[in-house]
């Protein structure tokens, strides 16, 4: 399922992730960390894979097009798992 936010939007939810939260979700996927932070806003292709999110400039650091949401699905699950 695809989604649009901001680029502020993504940011806040990385930064809400409890410690530990980026390798989580890679070992859950079976990809490496790096995927999951060039997911969140990171550019180390190198260590990891584009994972399909397309920014387009504007407002609020603009536009996040997500192809899949699975990442930042799990990522509301530790969140919501964090506050309980």
């Amino acid at each position: 399922m695809t989604k649009t936010i901001t680029f502020s939007e993504l940011r806040k939810i990385k930064d809400s992730l409890p410690d530990g939260s980026m390798q989580r979700i890679a070992d859950r996927l079976n990809v490496s960390a790096e995927t999951i932070r060039n997911y969140f806003g990171g550019q180390n292709f190198k260590e990891g894979e584009s994972c399909g999110i397309h920014i387009e400039s504007g407002p609020s650091g603009g536009l996040v097009s997500l192809d899949d949401t699975t990442i930042l699905d799990i990522a509301m699950e530790l969140i919501d798992e964090s506050k309980k």
